[in-house]
């Protein structure tokens, strides 16, 4: 009997202890703080897809100037003015990604595409070159088409956005390849006494990297959520480099480098184009 009451008093102590650590596991189950939900977030969003043609109203740059080298001794090379240099560069086109950082700012990376070509005459006092009669003078027209493609990164501020149209200014710079095809000339005699003719003459052309830079402002419409329609102005300006060799005559008397040189190309333009929003 005393044993029972022994064992039944420890149940009982051994109850209670237990009870205040239960019930504060409890407590702590029930007023346990919040675990923080899970939120999606939206990774990547800002990437667009961006193709322009371009129009130019003026370009300039066409070469003013060309040597005429003097195998001498000593060898001398001359600059002598062209009578007249055009240059017409109309349609351009670009392609490119791009990525919105907020909505006030976007940068992409294009790659540019153009054509054009320079026009010029001249007009020397000696025979023309392929073997016109002596006591003669030189007058040339000639024409040299040219391609250039290149590699831009743009930078763009947008100014907000009033139903659906947002102004935007921009810049960029990047590289640009320009290469020349040969130079056709037509030479015409003039005649001092001899039979006058015509000759038909090419140069090579010459093709090199150069530094481009870009100013932009324009004007973007909301077709879509996702598509916008972009109209804007951009001036270009590419550097100087080498247009054309000398003739293979000349080049074997000893002449070297290029006969003449491009004043680099300044572009202003009227663009179009569309963007479109990836995600």
């Amino acid at each position: 009997m005393l044993k029972r009451i022994a064992l039944s008093s420890c149940l009982v102590l051994l109850a209670g202890a237990a009870s205040p650590a239960l019930a504060a596991d409890i407590d702590q189950i029930i007023y346990a703080p919040e675990l923080p939900t899970t939120q999606m977030v939206e990774v990547g969003s800002g990437w667009y897809l961006r193709g322009d043609i371009g129009y130019s109203l003026q370009s300039k740059g066409a070469a003013t100037s060309y040597n005429v080298f003097d195998a001498g001794p000593p060898a001398s090379y001359t600059a002598t003015a062209f009578d007249s240099s055009d240059l017409t560069s109309d349609f351009s086109g670009a392609i490119g990604f791009g990525y919105a950082f907020t909505d006030y700012f976007r940068s992409d990376l294009t790659v540019d595409f153009s054509r054009g070509r320079f026009d010029g005459s001249s007009s020397a006092a000696g025979d023309c070159v392929g073997g016109t009669p002596a006591n003669t003078t030189c007058s040339s027209t000639g024409r040299q088409d040219f391609e250039s493609y290149g590699f831009m990164a743009n930078g763009y501020v947008d100014l907000g956005t009033v139903v659906g149209f947002t102004p935007y200014l921009g810049a960029g710079a990047g590289i640009t390849r320009v290469k020349w095809d040969d130079l056709n000339s037509t030479n015409r005699c003039v005649d001092l006494g001899g039979a006058c003719g015509t000759t038909e003459t090419a140069q090579a052309g010459a093709d090199s990297w150069r530094f481009t830079y870009a100013l932009m402002a324009g004007m973007s419409y909301d077709i879509s959520e996702s598509l916008k329609l972009d109209l804007g102005y951009r001036y270009q300006k590419t550097a100087s480099g080498p247009m054309f060799q000398y003739d293979a005559a000349t080049a074997l008397a000893g002449a070297s480098g290029a006969q003449a040189r491009d004043n680099g190309f300044e572009k202003h333009e009227v663009r179009v184009g569309l963007r479109y929003e990836l995600w």
